[in-house]
């Protein structure tokens, strides 16, 4: 699932899991359903603010690389020290997220690395299509935990991809009334939608725009 044909299935609000594709518009957590609404962010129309700006300059004294994906122990290993510093369910490694047994990755992926002093401390995969990318993992060595190198990890993907003339960047969902998602909307609100899938429409972001969507799901 590469270029146009992965543009085309982001755009339709599906998203990888494994070597699939899927879409949702609800989630359990807690014994709770809560709704979900699929972003993007329209990449000419980002501009970075005081934090942003402030979050690139006090890591810029870290190394950081995009490469194409390779499973390595390095990688693995950064995952498991992060999964266990964190409070909520996550894929048991980084192998169980993209590829699940799979000898051959369908998706053009590639690695965001960000290293202090040649160490790997922060990771961030995503696929790439012809016009957009989709965010799939940032993880990050929890001794780093107050760079907050998650958000990092997306104005880095941002930034390469609209070197690279991207249009679009799809972090994933937003959870209504779960706050534990709303970091996706850091790198710039102003410039990101929200899939209307009544409309088959992009729209743009407003927190009235998910409550009126929640409202219409039955």
């Amino acid at each position: 699932m590469k270029g146009s044909k992965l543009d085309f299935c982001l755009s339709k609000g599906y998203f990888r899991m494994q070597q699939d594709l899927f879409t949702c518009r609800y989630v359990f957590f807690d014994d709770t359903f809560y709704s979900v609404h699929w972003l993007r962010l329209v990449l000419p129309n980002v501009q970075f603010g005081t934090k942003q700006r402030r979050l690139l300059r006090i890591n810029e004294i870290y190394s950081v690389s995009v490469k194409p994906f390779s499973l390595t122990q390095e990688l693995e290993g950064l995952y498991s020290l992060y999964r266990q510093s964190i409070d909520f369910d996550a894929p048991e490694s980084v192998e169980s997220c993209l590829l699940a047994g799979a000898t051959y990755n369908l998706f053009d992926t590639n690695v965001v690395e960000v290293r202090d002093k040649g160490m790997l401390i922060a990771a961030g995969i995503f696929d790439a299509g012809l016009e957009s990318i989709a965010g799939i993992m940032n993880f990050y060595h929890p001794a780093y935990r107050k760079q907050s190198l998650g958000k990092f990890l997306m104005l880095q993907k941002i930034n390469h991809a609209r070197f690279n003339h991207k249009i679009y960047y799809y972090p994933g969902y937003l959870v209504n009334n779960y706050p534990k998602f709303d970091y996706k909307l850091f790198a710039c609100e102003s410039a990101t939608e929200v899939f209307d899938d009544g409309s088959d429409q992009w729209l743009p972001f407003s927190w009235e725009t998910i409550a009126m969507q929640a409202g219409f799901y039955p």
